[in-house]
């Protein structure tokens, strides 16, 4: 197939892209801006086009069988000023849909997020969720994952941990409870390819994670073990936070948010895990703890206490 990735630059894009190469697809990396052929996998073309701007994506994504949609903002932080959330995710995906169809295109695959709702809590969750009625509501063969945060080389999950904390003495909202189920890019890339060869997977909205499930204090002891420093984590009200948040937010400097602290009073997590749909045993699947070059996230058997 020819497949073009939207937003193939990217963390997952990138490894995406070079999976499908892999696997003997014609694969182009779609950009808004000018990339350095030698950022992208061998192998992998690349295309200009911003698909907030129907003009620039028509005549591309109209050369190819099938595309992807991984074209979003991070949940993580504020989006950058001069855009938001219902832009880059509702009007992205009308635009790339509304050309999908105009040019022909079979198969379309969607990268949603865990939780996807029109109603939800944060503005992230409210866009994704208004994304997916597009696509479900078009012609087009299409499939939607959500996947749980993804980790692996380049990702923001862990970094975005620790820009929250300092090492050895720190505090987090709610006593950082909240639980997500991350699972390793690593992972994650192979069912998405195998999501647009199977037409078994036609028609299917599928939520995806890893084997285990962690807090976000679990996260942070991990983050600061794989470098040797411990950690006692301490509360900060999820209350208070939410108002610090809500008087410190406008200032540029301070990348979060009230919808950041929003998203901390949710869990990041599946109640049945689809990776079984895609012949994926989750217990056969890379955890956080392995990855950072530690065993298991008991916390009894680690040294980080929490106060």
């Amino acid at each position: 197939m020819k497949i073009l990735v939207a937003g193939g630059t990217g963390f997952i894009g990138t490894n995406l892209c070079a999976e499908l190469v892999e696997r003997g697809h014609e694969v182009t990396a779609l950009s808004r801006s000018p990339v350095d052929d030698d950022r992208l996998p061998d192998g992998v073309e690349s295309a200009l086009g911003d698909v907030g701007a129907y003009d620039s994506i028509v005549d591309t994504v109209a050369s190819h069988d099938a595309v992807v949609n991984l074209v979003s903002l991070s949940p993580l932080f504020d989006p950058p000023r001069g855009t938001s959330h219902r832009e880059v995710h509702l009007r992205g995906t009308e635009n790339l849909v509304r050309a999908a169809e105009a040019g022909g295109v079979d198969r379309f695959l969607q990268m949603s997020g865990l939780g996807a709702d029109p109603n939800g809590a944060t503005a992230f969750i409210r866009a994704k969720g208004e994304a997916e009625a597009v696509v479900r509501d078009s012609a087009l063969e299409w499939t939607i994952v959500r996947p749980s945060v993804v980790f692996g080389d380049g990702d923001e999950f862990v970094g975005f941990t620790k820009t929250l904390t300092t090492p050895y003495l720190t505090a987090l909202p709610g006593g950082g409870k909240t639980r997500f189920q991350p699972i390793w890019v690593g992972d994650l890339v192979p069912m998405l390819a195998d999501a647009l060869e199977d037409d078994a997977h036609i028609g299917e909205t599928y939520e995806l994670a890893g084997p285990q499930i962690v807090t976000l204090a679990d996260v942070t002891e991990l983050a600061y073990g794989a470098e040797g420093k411990d950690v006692r984590i301490g509360t900060i009200p999820m209350g208070l936070a939410k108002l610090g948040l809500w008087a410190i937010g406008p200032l540029p400097f301070v990348p979060f948010g009230l919808d950041q602290a929003r998203s901390l009073e949710f869990d990041n997590t599946v109640d049945d895990n689809d990776v079984t749909a895609f012949g994926r045993d989750p217990a056969s699947m890379t955890t956080l703890g392995a990855y950072l070059g530690r065993n298991g996230t008991d916390r009894q058997e680690r040294s980080a206490k929490t106060i």
